[in-house]
């Protein structure tokens, strides 16, 4: 078994175990409406701090701003406009190739 299938197995065992401890921590209850909304808001939180890291991150370590960040930003605007979600992707390709053009 090489060393990638193994970390695919552990992150198995590890991601069944935390969804299984949410039913098994509160049986038949339900959670109150500030916490259902704070649980709603996470994976949005996370996948928004990971677009960002990945946007300004430079190789090894430090920030570098380039073309991506003028990308993001223009899909940001389009997410903020309310436009559909292929426009904001279109946007955001587009912007950030002008950007690598300039």
């Amino acid at each position: 078994m090489t060393t990638a299938w193994i970390v695919v197995a552990v992150l198995f065992v590890g991601t069944a175990s935390m969804r299984a401890a949410g039913p098994v921590a509160f049986g038949g209850r339900s959670l109150s409406g500030r916490g259902a909304a704070v649980v709603a808001l996470v994976a949005p939180a996370i996948l928004g701090a990971l677009v960002v890291y990945e946007t300004v991150s430079a190789g090894g370590s430090g920030i570098e701003l380039d073309a991506r960040l003028v990308g993001l930003a223009a899909g940001a605007l389009a997410l903020v406009l309310r436009l559909p979600l292929i426009v904001v992707v279109l946007a955001a390709a587009a912007a950030t190739a002008l950007a690598r053009l300039l």
